[in-house]
């Protein structure tokens, strides 16, 4: 679900994303579904669901029957739709969900946000989707610091080429990867009850 020169990103393989940051994807899944408070019996959707990692938790939650699931790139929703059967995995985009009113408990997005076109938008349109009492929640990257892999990255890309990196670092360019921003955007798209706190993952690598 990206915009201009990050959209190519979403358009790769799931196993090229799986060994870049989508091996945080499980555990970071695990912690949004239990901060959100999925429950069995609900019916949650994933916004911007990539090769799956969210989607496998709110089917772990709730059963395949119960989630659906949709992304911008057809390469991710084909990933999606192999790995896990019975999963109504849809291509479509956030702003603009292809979904009844209502139709969920919960909308979930992980690692999205600050990708969509317009965010404002999309997390409307994920309220829409969700029914009264329902919950919306998301997860971002902190890339100005926590995310240390990419942090690592970009400031490798600082040392050597400081004014060309300074323009693509994500750290200073990327929208909605600090709690303040997420909260101000979840209450201007009529959301109550809003809380923001960090969720803490890790990764092995070889």
């Amino acid at each position: 679900m990206a915009s201009g020169s990050d959209a190519a990103s979403f358009e790769t393989s799931a196993r090229a994303y799986d060994r870049h940051v989508g091996r945080y994807g499980a555990a970071l899944a695990a912690e949004l579904v239990d901060f959100a408070g999925v429950r069995p019996g609900a019916r949650a959707l994933d916004v911007g669901c990539g090769p799956g990692a969210l989607t496998a938790a709110l089917v772990d939650r709730v059963g395949a029957g119960s989630v659906a699931a949709v992304d911008r790139s057809a390469s991710f929703v084909a990933a999606c739709r192999r790995r896990l059967p019975g999963v109504d995995v849809r291509v479509g985009s956030a702003e603009r969900l292809p979904f009844a009113d209502g139709e969920f408990d919960f909308a979930l997005s992980q690692l999205v946000v600050n990708f969509l076109d317009d965010a404002h938008a999309g997390v409307t349109d994920m309220r829409r989707a969700t029914g009264d009492g329902g919950v919306v929640a998301a997860c971002v990257w902190d890339y100005a610091g926590g995310m240390t892999m990419l942090r690592a990255f970009w400031d490798a890309a600082l040392a050597v080429d400081p004014e060309r990196a300074g323009e693509l670092d994500e750290g200073r360019r990327m929208r909605y990867c600090r709690p303040d921003e997420l909260a101000t955007l979840w209450e201007a798209a009529g959301l109550v009850e809003v809380e923001s706190v960090p969720i803490v993952v890790g990764a092995q690598y070889e």
